[in-house]
């Protein structure tokens, strides 16, 4: 079995116990919040995430050091979710259960998530022209952005939703020309 695959096995019952216990306290969108907080943490410090995931470090300290850098950030029942996780020896799943709350948290809300590729920052209303794309395509009722820099893409954006790509860009009109003069 790959280790997406046994990741994500672990990960889904922890995060739909989560999401169950947002909706029984009406804390659906704080948590959502939290598990964004908890994420950004995460990928700003890949010492947190060795050390979280280092199995011959002792517990407590692992909730000693989680206490220090969420602090008040987090509600406190997310807290004791935190804790939960460093018991069932489950804290190394931390961010993939975030992201897997994500993505109930947008089944919820019938949003989709679109990656967005671009060669420069975009605008508000550029994002905003995305986004309505992207709900005529797909007929969600919100979207949301995950926006990335890719400085040598030639021109526009390219747009994923899934496993379907949206190539706007420059490079992705180049592609297909060529495609069509050797067709020719």
């Amino acid at each position: 079995m790959s280790m997406g695959g046994i990741t994500s096995r672990i990960s889904e019952p922890y995060a739909e116990a989560l999401m169950s216990i947002a909706k029984s306290q009406d804390l659906v969108d704080k948590f959502g919040e939290d598990v964004s907080e908890l994420l950004r943490i995460l990928n700003e410090s890949a010492d947190l995430s060795q050390f979280l995931a280092n199995p011959t470090i002792k517990g407590d300290s692992k909730k000693d050091v989680l206490q220090q850098v969420v602090g008040d950030q987090i509600h406190p029942l997310m807290k004791n979710f935190l804790m939960l996780l460093v018991d069932h020896h489950r804290i190394a799943f931390l961010g993939s259960i975030c992201k897997q709350y994500q993505v109930l948290l947008r089944e919820l809300r019938q949003t989709v998530l679109a990656e967005v590729t671009s060669a420069v920052e975009l605008t508000e209303e550029q994002k905003q022209a995305v986004r309505e794309r992207v709900i005529g395509m797909t007929g969600s009722h919100q979207v949301e952005l995950e926006t990335k820099i890719q400085p040598d893409l030639l021109g526009g954006v390219i747009i994923k939703v899934g496993s379907q790509v949206i190539d706007a860009s420059l490079r992705g009109q180049l592609r297909r020309i060529s495609v069509r003069l050797s067709n020719a």
